[in-house]
């Protein structure tokens, strides 16, 4: 069974602020609830090819990770990708601006992909899991840049 959760938040900043903060992997620990660490495994700048290497907590299991960026237009949108694990999946990023004066960003986030083996059992607990964990993840994120 595929997962393909997609959630979305209007943040009350800037999209060139919104964008740039939420693509920076290494603000990820600080926005994620379930993200513990971030590490560069290629230079910086985020470039299509860059690699980023994540520790995660999810479901009660550690999961280290690496994504590839395989998209990326700034202020507009993020794709990464990991074959890794059991669960193989691609991350989505959208930033638009919102509202009559632009001062306000909408942001989707897109999590997809098929897990392997026994978390392919769990698939559709996951994928409330992972709706759960994004919006908490898209709420932070507001908190921490609407002060």
């Amino acid at each position: 069974m595929k997962v393909d959760v997609m959630t979305e938040a209007v943040i009350a900043a800037p999209c060139d602020r919104v964008a740039s903060y939420a693509a920076d992997p290494m603000h990820a620990p600080e926005w994620y609830a379930n993200i513990t660490s971030a590490a560069w495994q290629t230079p910086p700048p985020m470039a299509v090819g860059s690699r980023v290497s994540f520790v995660a907590r999810f479901l009660g299991r550690q999961l280290a990770y690496t994504y590839e960026i395989t998209a990326y237009e700034p202020g507009q949108l993020l794709v990464m990708r990991t074959k890794q694990g059991p669960y193989p999946m691609e991350t989505t990023y959208t930033w638009e601006p919102y509202g009559e004066a632009s001062d306000h960003t909408r942001m989707t986030l897109r999590n997809r992909g098929e897990p392997r083996g026994f978390a392919a059992l769990g698939a559709s607990a996951m994928a409330a899991a992972m709706r759960r964990a994004q919006n908490k993840d898209l709420a932070r994120l507001s908190t921490l840049l609407e002060q």
